[in-house]
């Protein structure tokens, strides 16, 4: 449902998704700048309306970088198209923030997946979504670091939590980030 809202004086327009298996609200700002508001089942439109203003800045802030640094052209880019940049991306950010761990690793993929940022199997092969490549890098070097450490810890224990913080100690706040950011 489309619907539109007033924030900080600027109509933003956006859409209104209902989800089962949305456990809380979640607002995603997309390549396009589209807004898209995902509701549990039982929550009302006041809810989101409420959340919305709440999260104005937020908004309004993604809008504003979106629009400055995602140039247009990678806005509908293909995975053919952008495999290759972030593969290379990727083994870059994988080889300095291995500086800090000294893992081994075995292979590095990039995938055009749905549902994930990254993943790291049980033989230590590292898995990234070419979508990364659009994230702000601070995000994206997170998911490079979270999927590293898996290779010391294939969990998310205090231990493996305890590796991450060693390069993102805020890791906390980059995740709610990460987490409300939605796959394009």
């Amino acid at each position: 449902m489309q619907k539109s809202i007033q924030l900080h004086n600027q109509e933003i327009s956006y859409t209104l998704r209902k989800s089962e298996r949305a456990k809380r609200l979640r607002i995603t700002v997309g390549q396009d700048s589209k807004v898209v508001v995902t509701l549990p089942q039982e929550a009302s439109l006041v809810a989101a309306e409420e959340f919305l203003l709440k999260k104005a800045i937020w908004i309004l802030q993604s809008i504003e970088y979106v629009k400055k640094n995602i140039p247009l052209q990678y806005t509908y880019g293909r995975y053919e198209d952008n495999k290759n940049k972030a593969y290379e991306f990727a083994v870059q950010k994988i080889k300095q923030c291995n500086e800090v761990y000294g893992y081994e690793l075995g292979r590095v993929s990039i995938k055009n997946q749905k549902t994930i940022w990254g993943s790291c199997s049980k033989k230590g092969n590292l898995n990234f979504n070419y979508k990364i490549l659009f994230l702000p890098e601070r995000i994206a070097e997170y998911i490079v670091v979270h999927e590293l450490c898996h290779l010391k810890e294939l969990n998310h224990s205090r231990e493996f939590w305890g590796l991450v913080a060693r390069i993102f100690p805020d890791h906390q706040e980059i995740r709610k980030e990460l987490h409300s950011r939605e796959l394009p």
